[in-house]
């Protein structure tokens, strides 16, 4: 698994990061996902709130891409990674209890993502370069 380090972690918690899938028959999704953040150094965590594309694609077994990018700087990451979806159990409750808090439904799931790799998203010449 790769290790994501503080500075993704950083973008992560500031940045907006949009979530790409693929159906089964090869249709690409790509969706925002605004719940994402980091659960240890190799692991993003989302809470699935509208049980649409992403979600059907994910129980159909696609992997994820996550895509974040800080506009100002010209930088960012592409997290590469293994979803498992949890619609019950101590993260899931944790999950229902945040989009509580901030009046939004209860999750459908809470998502997790293992990452496998990591591509820098950085303007210029390594721009799209697996770096972990």
């Amino acid at each position: 698994m790769a290790k994501l380090t503080q500075e993704m972690k950083d973008m992560v918690a500031t940045q907006q990061c949009f979530h790409a899938t693929v159906s089964k028959d090869g249709v690409p999704n790509n969706a925002p996902k605004r719940s994402t953040r980091v659960l240890n150094d190799e692991t993003l965590i989302f809470n699935e709130g509208t049980g649409g594309a992403t979600y059907q694609n994910l129980l159909d077994g696609s992997k994820v891409a996550v895509a974040v990018v800080n506009r100002e700087t010209l930088d960012g990451y592409r997290f590469i990674g293994t979803p498992e979806v949890q619609s019950s159990g101590e993260l899931y409750e944790q999950a229902a209890a945040m989009s509580n808090k901030v009046g939004m439904p209860k999750p459908k799931a809470v998502v997790l993502i293992h990452i496998d790799e990591i591509h820098g998203l950085k303007a210029g010449p390594t721009a799209g370069k697996r770096i972990s």
